[in-house]
């Protein structure tokens, strides 16, 4: 379980292929901290520490994962943000986030306004998504608060330190990124599918 509040940026080194399966080795502040079989959310995608050596640290991603998520995009050199699990006690910043990514979107535009950023994305309604006006929603793993919901689409309001503190700083309009959204909406409209 994770709270959307990322700790930090880490270096995509080497990606290595094995049969379906995806390694990739990061170099991060908080590589001497991690332990093997630590769950890290790494662009909101909870994955499993296999290695460590030094400052780097190895997760592997199998096919299922490679096929919902951004990760087959990712190349040496990549940024990613990283959350370590939260521990029971803290204080949930963000909101619930499971690191069970949902399905990819598209940003499609960004525009600067004195100091802030506005992001749009667009998503496939194929998989019944939706997103409410004031909603939470993990965007590569950052906790945000959904402005303008619209169908298929939504845009979320970046502040300096959000944008100097995670990757948001690296996408562009055609930039796919990993969604998550609310889980208490999810439970909400499968109950609504199913009563229909």
């Amino acid at each position: 379980m994770f709270t959307g509040i990322i700790e930090t940026l880490g270096t995509i080194k080497n990606i290595r292929e094995e049969g379906t399966n995806r390694h990739i080795t990061l170099a991060s502040a908080i590589t001497r901290e991690l332990k093997i079989d630590q769950s890290v959310a790494h662009n909101g995608v909870c994955l499993t520490v296999v290695d460590i050596n030094n400052n780097n640290y190895t997760v592997t991603a199998i096919k299922e994962t490679l096929d919902k998520t951004n990760l087959a995009d990712w190349q040496p050199g990549d940024r990613v943000n990283l959350e370590r699990a939260m521990k029971l006690g803290d204080r949930l910043d963000g909101h619930i986030v499971q690191g069970h990514v949902d399905q990819t979107g598209i940003c499609k535009s960004i525009t600067e306004e004195n100091g802030s950023w506005y992001y749009t994305f667009i998503y496939d309604p194929a998989y019944n998504n939706i997103t409410i006006e004031k909603g939470s929603i993990t965007v590569n793993g950052v906790s945000l608060t959904v402005v303008n919901s619209g169908e298929n689409e939504f845009s979320v309001a970046i502040i300096p330190y959000t944008y100097e503190h995670t990757n948001f700083k690296d996408f562009k309009a055609g930039t796919r990124v990993n969604l998550e959204f609310d889980v208490v909406g999810k439970y909400v409209a499968r109950l609504h599918t199913l009563r229909k």
